[in-house]
Formats: C-alpha cells, sequence, structure tokens
C-alpha cells in the first residue's frame, strides 16, 4: 500500500527522490520497499552518503577485495565502488524511467568535488562516469560553480542528463538555466535527440536558513527573530518563479519545439537542521508541480506519518517570498554574501567528504591486501 502522505505529493506534481543509497539498501529490499510505499521514483548521491555507506557493515568486502587482488589504486576503486551501486539502482528504478518517459526513474552520481574549479577535467569525469554506468537512467551531478557551468553546458550538448548541483542563489540559477539551454541549443547543431536529455537544478534550502538565522540570532532584535526559518523556503519558491520565467520565454518554446524537456527545479537539502522548525518543512512548503524533492529517509518517514500536502503553496508566494527576503536585507544581510559562502562551503563540505571516502577505501584496500 503506497502512503496516502506521499501520494498526495506525487499527485501535486512532485517527484519523490531518496537521497540516500548504499549497498546494503541494494541487496535487501529498502528500496523497492520504498518505491512501492512511499511513492520514491528516483535517488540522489554524493560523496557523504558513499563515505556513510562504506563504513557501515560488511557489504562492500567482497568487492574490495576483488580490487585490492587487482592492484586497483584508490581513485579507481572508488569509481568502480560507486558506479557499481549506481548502475544497480538504475536497473532496480528501470521501470519508473520507462513509465515516466525519463522524466524519473533517475539516480544521480557526481563528480569529483576536487574538480569543482577545473572545467575541462569535470566534462571529463562526467562523460567517463556516464560510460561507466551504462545506463540511460543515470544522472551526472555537476556543480553550479562558475566553471560548472560551462562543463554543463558541453555535458548536455553531449546528450548527457545532467543533475546540477549546489544552487543557492537566484542569480545563479539563472546561469543554470542559461547553460542547459545552451546545451540544448548546441546539441541540436550536433544531430543530438534533445527529447532523449533530462536536467534537474538543485536549489538547496535548508543550508540558507542555517546561515541566515545564525545571523539573524547575532543581531538579535525581537524583528530579527522573528524572520527566523522562512528565507530557505521563501529563496526557493523565488526561485520557481525564475523557472517559470524562464519557460515562458520565446528560447524555451523554440527547444520545446525541438523536442527539448524542462529542467525541473529540485529541492536538496531537505532535512530540517533547526530542531524548533517543524521536520516536515521542506517538503510542506515547496509543493509545486514540475518539480522533484530529494530527501533523506528520515525526512520522508516525518512526511508519510504527519505531511499535511496543501496542493500548490508556491505560485501564490512570490510577493510575500520577496517581501521577506528585502526585510532580511534591510537588516544588513546580504543575500549576494550569503549565498555565495554557501556555495563555496558546499565544495568544501563535498572535499571533506570525498577525502573521508578516499581514507575509508584506502584503508579496506590496504586490510584485503
Amino acid at each position: 500500500m503506497t502512503n496516502q502522505n506521499t501520494e498526495a505529493l506525487a499527485k501535486a506534481g512532485v517527484s519523490i527522490w531518496l537521497d540516500d543509497l548504499s549497498r546494503e539498501r541494494l541487496d535487501g529490499d529498502s528500496l523497492t520497499n520504498l518505491i512501492a510505499e512511499r511513492n520514491v521514483v528516483g535517488v540522489t548521491t554524493n560523496p557523504s552518503i558513499f563515505s556513510n555507506a562504506l563504513s557501515k557493515g560488511e557489504a562492500y568486502a567482497a568487492q574490495v577485495k576483488d580490487l585490492a587482488a587487482a592492484g586497483t589504486n584508490v581513485d579507481e576503486a572508488i569509481i568502480e565502488i560507486t558506479t557499481e551501486d549506481v548502475r544497480r539502482a538504475c536497473d532496480v528504478l528501470r521501470p519508473q524511467y520507462d513509465a515516466t518517459d525519463g522524466v524519473d526513474g533517475r539516480v544521480s552520481i557526481e563528480v569529483s568535488p576536487l574538480l569543482a574549479n577545473d572545467t575541462e577535467a569535470t566534462i571529463a569525469e562526467a562523460k567517463l562516469l556516464y560510460e561507466k554506468v551504462g545506463r540511460e537512467n543515470v544522472m551526472i551531478k555537476i556543480p553550479a560553480t562558475e566553471a560548472g557551468l560551462p562543463a554543463i553546458t558541453e555535458v548536455t550538448a553531449s546528450g548527457i542528463s545532467v543533475n546540477v548541483t549546489l544552487i543557492f542563489s537566484l542569480p545563479r540559477y539563472r546561469e543554470v538555466i542559461n547553460a542547459y539551454f545552451t546545451g540544448l541549443e548546441q546539441a541540436v547543431e550536433r544531430g543530438v535527440d534533445i527529447s532523449k536529455v533530462h536536467s534537474v537544478a538543485s536549489f538547496f534550502v535548508s543550508r540558507v536558513d542555517v546561515e541566515i538565522d545564525k545571523r539573524l540570532d547575532a543581531i538579535g532584535s525581537e524583528e530579527a527573530v522573528a524572520l527566523k526559518g522562512q528565507a530557505g523556503v521563501a529563496n526557493a519558491r523565488l526561485a520557481y518563479q525564475v523557472f517559470e520565467e524562464a519557460n515562458a520565454s520565446e528560447r524555451a518554446k523554440t527547444l520545446r519545439t525541438a523536442g527539448a524537456r524542462l529542467q525541473r527545479p529540485l529541492w536538496a537539502s531537505t532535512g530540517v537542521k533547526d530542531p524548533s522548525l517543524p521536520d516536515t518543512l521542506y517538503v510542506v512548503e515547496l509543493v509545486v508541480d514540475n518539480t522533484v524533492n530529494t530527501v533523506p529517509e528520515k525526512t520522508l518517514e516525518a512526511v508519510a506519518d504527519h505531511g499535511e500536502i496543501r496542493g500548490d503553496v508556491v505560485r501564490d508566494s512570490y510577493h510575500d517570498a520577496n517581501k521577506l527576503l528585502d526585510a532580511i536585507d534591510k537588516l544588513g544581510i546580504s543575500y549576494t554574501e550569503v549565498t555565495q559562502q554557501l556555495e563555496d562551503e558546499g565544495v568544501e563540505k563535498f572535499v571533506t567528504a570525498w577525502d573521508e571516502l578516499k581514507q575509508a577505501v584506502s584503508s579496506q584496500l590496504e586490510q584485503a591486501r
């Protein structure tokens, strides 16, 4: 039986993607149960998720032993291990991919965060990961850094579906949309069937509240404290307005005539970090069609238990969202400064997780040898 709350979310046009993957989850029936019972139609991964997965149990022991015997180095071993998980998840989600004509049934894998400021290396690794996974329902995650933007264009132009990650600001999101459109235009010139190319733009939510709330607390006035816990949702809602405006443009219409698919907004970082906020906040307050919400299992279960799905809560909110961000700006909190800091920290966090992943794989390879 599907859960009535997650079913309502799906019917409202929100695709539920699980923000987690592990060999243990694949070997058991966890993922298939979530598909059947929680309306999960996709999976996202990142270095932190793989680092966490490798630290638990013995699920990877046999593969690590084989890799060690073959003399595989750490970087190659990471690619072998992570692409194996993603390939298997792609196979599990293939029915959802077929049923939605490629819109869902997607599994995302990220290029190394060490390459976040290197366009050419990002392009090369994106293409390598796509070939290595060998499944058309894979999505390659590329960060929305300045160096990432031309990589998004080139990888899209090559006919590869991209999940653009680490988007925090509206100006950067506009650049991401432009990078996607440019990639599609180049793909058409190259004779690529763009109806096969899909994309999502991962707009991060909770981290915006964490940083802005910290600054509001530092101000400490009654007015400042009253604004806490609202900036993340307001920012994401305005991102949807950007999405609507971009897709109403003549450029978008021309691309759609040629077979282009929407680059859907994806709400990322939707696990609530402040215990004083409702644990379903970044799901129930961002319900609108043509979106994806990528959720940790804990958040998914909270939604299934007590998430109140009220239909579209985004389209009528643009005025209030702008008003909220203006009020924060008037208190001296710079939107540009906050979002750039969050992008820089986002890359750093993934680099730290990547280092932990390398350490874990290196240690296991040594033990196996």
